[in-house]
């Protein structure tokens, strides 16, 4: 009998061909791409998976699933110039073809959290992977309870998805606040780093009750998780992406081992529960 993730092995390991439909500048090192598969092949994923991106000639890189496109349904990618690759991705033009495997990985647990409140906690480039979210519960608001986001950059130039967040805060049913470390003589919001909007999402929900949904740099999230269980939330309660080195996608290679853990096969998304003790730990 052959194992079932050799059998799949063309799934798995071959890159398909999409085409870049579009690109948009979000910060100065970050674009979002919109891919369309060459193949016409549908692509459906769970928020919060991720893909990975080969550029000929130069590799391959994970990036989280940061939405489709609410028009063409194209798939999108937010990439921001961190190594050879991305920085590769980010020169891309319409037009030019990316190799795509995917997607991998848990998702955000979104059935779970039916007919109950939550709290998106994003910082920087973290909102990335918790905009499909944002994309799916406003697609189906009927079935949860209060939404909150709070979402912190370094400053405002490094907001992501200014327009979205501009409509997401016109919004009767989501309340959004929003913080940056450092404001410019134009920047009349919060000043600070995200935890310190948890007062503004308490007066909308009970953290003891809601489901909490994180993402963001490491350090962020050791912070907010310890302020989260202060205020009275639960381990069992929060859920968060993480971010490793993926190089096979599929938990052979052990690139992106965390513990006992593979991020790619058993994340990237965590509840708190099973990865507090492994976040407390430095350079895993």
């Amino acid at each position: 009998m052959i194992p079932q993730a050799i059998s799949r092995a063309p799934d798995l390991f071959l890159p398909r061909p999409f085409q870049i439909t579009g690109v948009r500048r979000e910060t100065p090192d970050t674009v979002t791409l919109r891919l369309r598969s060459l193949q016409g092949d549908p692509f459906s994923f769970q928020p919060g998976q991720f893909n990975m991106l080969y550029l000929f000639g130069v590799g391959e890189v994970p990036i989280s699933i940061s939405g489709v496109h609410p028009k063409t349904r194209d798939l999108e990618h937010t990439v921001r110039a961190v190594g050879s690759v991305t920085r590769a991705l980010v020169r891309l033009r319409k037009g030019h073809i990316v190799g795509l495997r995917g997607p991998f990985g848990r998702g955000w647990p979104l059935e779970e959290a039916r007919g109950r409140d939550i709290l998106i906690l994003a910082g920087g480039i973290g909102l990335a992977p918790l905009r499909p979210v944002l994309q799916s519960l406003m697609a189906h608001r009927r079935d949860y309870e209060q939404i909150v986001l709070l979402y912190g950059a370094r400053t405002p130039a490094d907001l992501l998805y200014p327009t979205e967040l501009e409509r997401w805060r016109g919004r009767l049913d989501l309340q959004v606040f929003i913080t940056v470390d450092r404001g410019d003589e134009a920047w009349r919001g919060h000043i600070g780093v995200v935890t310190t909007l948890l007062p503004m999402a308490e007066r909308f929900l009970d953290l003891r009750q809601a489901i909490i949904l994180m993402c963001g740099p490491e350090v962020m999230m050791r912070v907010a998780a310890r302020e989260l269980e202060n205020r009275g939330a639960s381990p069992e309660q929060i859920f968060l992406s993480l971010e490793r080195n993926m190089k096979c996608a599929v938990g052979f290679c052990g690139h992106c081992q965390f513990g006992p853990a593979f991020i790619c096969r058993d994340g990237p998304v965590f509840p708190l529960s099973q990865v507090r003790s492994l976040l407390e730990v430095r350079e895993l």
